[in-house]
């Protein structure tokens, strides 16, 4: 009997293809199947980030000109949990989480240390943020302003992507009907006043994190891009205008043709779904996207190992058509990424740009009969995820039913069965182990971090206007309660000193808070 072997999402493997497959499609051109740019890496290479944010905003802020220094291309920010979910440092909410994660940001003082030295209008920068994201956004619009800088022309990505945090993550505050209405205004403000800028990044990384497949992780990601899409139309926007700075964030993981298969069926469906609610503009048909490289595979065990993984799922972005990149630290199973290991990870980038051949023609692989068919595969079975989606009445209501984190939950167990039960193998963990545990040095974040904090808005509220910052927290919701936009309402109050907890408080005010 043949062997049936199968990718993690239930796709099965011929031992052999041998069906050509007639190629009628040409890089920068409508499905954009073989990518969003004629000649591809040899006009313009991927946007090498590194992404980094721990402690306090001065600390982060050496570990971004270390990286600037070593040859990245665009920072990309981690915030703490307290930062995600909107509580400043000095909330009992925060204790034992300020700076652990990814950075605290409690206000524009805050902002002006992270940044400390870099002009804004001089990179590009992509910031993780979600619930609290219009939050730092405004931060961001205020610091460029203060640097003298044209807003109309800095660029850079928030995530913004809050589905995917009622859906896999759990970094929500608010409930989905404000927080979508949140999400538009963002859309529509930054249309008209910061148009380089990327105003949503839909997110199928932590999707994949939580324990969903390749094609579980591309539908419920494009999925969720139809209903930005649908909110936006149904605010009054021009889906050729605000769709162009819609962009998306995958995960990488170790099957290097299933992953290479994703982000080609990926192009192709999005360019599809965005044609069929209207878009005519190719820039508004493409999907330009983010990779990771899986945080989820990186092992504690034989950690060194972990390079030879980064390497392979870099590659498959790469290969795979990626606009930007992040390579994980070795160490990442273990803590903090070191500098030595945020540096390995930068060098196996650019090893993969300058000395792979990768980058040499576009859609390398195109025409292979094995990735044409597995791109075929993928697709109709993303398909068939999102037809059940739509017969739901999408993304929102398929969540409300928990309809995807049932099937994430279910491919989690299933991945984690076959490890345990040896039919999937991980090497160093369950086959080829060792008894040595070699374990490199930890970066551990001290906890005095939140005193620090603490102490900054202790200074902060003494030295502002607070009647100022009163009356633009009343601003803030007023607006809630109406259908204006509050993006020039929050610039206003950070622009004032307002803190982050103070804005989302506000909010929480009017709208209340989710409880999943």
């Amino acid at each position: 009997m043949d062997k049936i072997i199968k990718t993690d999402a239930g796709i099965e493997i011929k031992e052999v293809y041998c069906e050509p497959v007639r190629m009628n499609e040409m890089p920068g051109q409508f499905p954009f199947t073989r990518g969003v740019h004629a000649a591809m890496y040899r006009d313009r290479l991927w946007t090498m980030r590194q992404y980094a944010g721990f402690s306090t905003a001065q600390e982060s802020n050496k570990r971004y000109h270390f990286l600037l220094g070593q040859g990245v291309s665009g920072l990309s920010v981690a915030f703490d949990l307290p930062t995600q979910i909107g509580y400043d440092s000095d909330h009992a909410m925060s204790e034992g989480e300020v700076g652990k994660v990814g950075v605290a940001i409690d206000s524009l003082w805050d902002m002006e240390e992270l940044f400390d030295g870099i002009r804004l209008s001089d990179i590009t920068t992509s910031m993780t943020i979600n619930s609290t994201g219009f939050i730092l956004l405004a931060f961001y619009i205020a610091l460029a302003k203060k640097q003298g800088a044209d807003i109309r022309k800095i660029s850079g990505t928030i995530q913004n992507d809050i589905l995917k945090e009622y859906a896999a993550r759990g970094t929500y505050i608010y409930p989905p009907t404000p927080s979508m209405r949140i999400i538009t205004d963002i859309f529509e403000y930054c249309s008209k006043e910061v148009p380089k800028w990327n105003t949503i990044s839909i997110s199928g990384y932590h999707i994949r994190e939580a324990g969903a497949n390749a094609v579980q992780e591309l539908a419920f990601t494009l999925a969720n891009g139809k209903a930005y899409l649908q909110a936006a139309i149904d605010k009054g926007l021009d889906i050729n205008v605000f769709a162009q700075r819609l962009s998306f964030f995958f995960n990488a993981h170790n099957n290097l043709f299933e992953e290479v298969a994703k982000f080609r069926a990926a192009r192709r469906m999005w360019a599809n779904i965005t044609q069929s609610l209207g878009a005519t503009d190719p820039r508004a048909q493409m999907l330009r996207f983010h990779t990771q490289t899986g945080g989820s595979t990186l092992t504690a065990q034989q950690p060194k190992n972990n390079i030879v993984r980064v390497a392979l799922q870099g590659l498959s972005a790469v290969l795979g058509g990626t606009q930007s990149l992040h390579t994980n630290g070795y160490d990442e199973a273990l803590s903090l990424p070191t500098e030595e290991a945020a540096s390995i990870a930068l060098r196996t980038q650019q090893i993969l740009a300058y000395e792979s051949g990768a980058t040499d023609t576009a859609d390398p692989l195109a025409g292979s009969y094995y990735v044409e068919a597995l791109t075929n595969d993928v697709e109709d079975a993303a398909w068939k995820l999102i037809d059940k989606i739509d017969a739901m009445g999408g993304s929102v209501k398929a969540i409300e039913q928990h309809f995807m984190q049932d099937e994430i939950a279910r491919s989690a167990y299933a991945y984690n069965q076959a490890i345990e039960d040896g039919s999937k193998v991980i090497v160093g963990v369950n086959k080829f182990t060792s008894e040595e545990m070699s374990k490199p040095p930890g970066f551990k974040i001290d906890d005095s971090i939140r005193q620090v904090q603490t102490e900054k808005l202790v200074r902060l509220r003494a030295s502002r206007n607070n009647d100022v910052a009163a009356a633009c927290l009343a601003s803030i919701k007023a607006k809630a309660m109406t259908t204006e936009n509050l993006m020039p309402a929050v610039i206003d109050a950070v622009e004032n000193l307002c803190t982050l907890g103070e804005i989302a408080d506000t909010l929480r005010e009017v709208w209340g808070e989710y409880k999943g």
